[in-house]
């Protein structure tokens, strides 16, 4: 079976300009150098060009050819590569919600669809949009609800979420003289979360009082805090930097549903941001800009 369907090479055709031959703005040289470096691999190999020795003829039976993790690799090699092209040249985003849709199959490609299953059973899928149509409108509804019952769906509502993206999350449980709103796996690391929702901004108290739940567990353990009314910036501010939290409000959530991003992305972007910079909150317009 070919590692991308039909459907999805012609949305990789549209994100990397693969008409007529071309594949973005590579020559011939320029391909085998990119091909080289990135990734090691010889793209001008004639195993590639049993359909026709254009570029984009030898990238479509790469892309259907080699591993799939050489085929992540790929993907997100030539996405960084078309993106800094993008901003050298100021070009508009041409291709409707691309960052997102190529995260979303590299997401299935990763799914290990070659695990064996019990006989009969159909794999689960990766990416199920129609679940998340569901979610984001359970999402909006909840705006509707009192505020105590609002809480509390928040929570599970967020669990569902998480699940929807393989995330293996846990619901609220208490510990002798605390609660944790629930707990969730991101890359084999353990995050527990924090949901608010509540009408003012969620300032510094709330946020060190999380912190304070880490600290008196074990040292890897991260956390996730989420506001849907968002934080004061005298609140992150004051928070510092440096610590073992990331924040999300509900523009995030938002956007994310919106633009149909694979959640498991959105958080690792937040961690890798949180990492390099120190800041705990970095929105998700910022981590993929459009």
């Amino acid at each position: 079976m070919p590692n991308i369907r039909s459907i999805d090479m012609l949305f990789l055709d549209d994100v990397f300009a693969m008409s007529g031959g071309y594949v973005l703005n590579f020559s011939d040289r320029t391909m085998s150098q990119f091909f080289t470096e990135e990734l090691n691999c010889d793209i001008d190999d004639l195993a590639y060009a049993v359909n026709g020795r254009s570029k984009g003829k030898r990238l479509r039976c790469f892309l259907q050819s080699v591993d799939i993790p050489t085929v992540v690799r790929a993907l997100n090699a030539l996405w960084e590569y078309r993106e800094a092209v993008r901003a050298r040249d100021q070009q508009a985003e041409t291709v409707e919600n691309a960052e997102g849709r190529l995260l979303a199959l590299i997401n299935r490609l990763e799914g290990n669809p070659e695990s064996a299953k019990p006989a009969g059973q159909a794999p689960a899928p990766a990416f199920d949009r129609p679940r998340l149509i569901q979610l984001k409108a359970d999402l909006l509804a909840l705006h509707q609800l009192a505020p105590q019952a609002r809480g509390y769906a928040f929570e599970k509502l967020l669990c569902d979420i998480f699940n929807a993206y393989g995330l293996e999350a846990r619901e609220p449980f208490r510990l002798r003289g605390e609660q944790i709103d629930g707990s969730f796996q991101l890359l084999n690391e353990t995050y527990l979360f924090e949901a608010k929702w509540q009408g003012e901004q969620t300032g510094v108290a709330d946020l060190h009082t999380f912190h304070g739940k880490l600290e008196q567990k074990a040292a890897w353990t991260r956390g996730l805090f989420i506001s849907n009314s968002g934080f004061t910036e005298d609140g992150i501010v004051a928070f510092g930097r440096g610590k073992r939290v990331i924040c999300m409000d509900g523009l995030d959530l938002h956007d994310t549903m919106h633009r149909e991003i694979p959640l498991n992305h959105v958080l690792d972007r937040k961690v890798r941001r949180a990492a390099e910079t120190g800041a705990p909150f970095s929105r998700v317009r910022d981590l993929f800009p459009q």
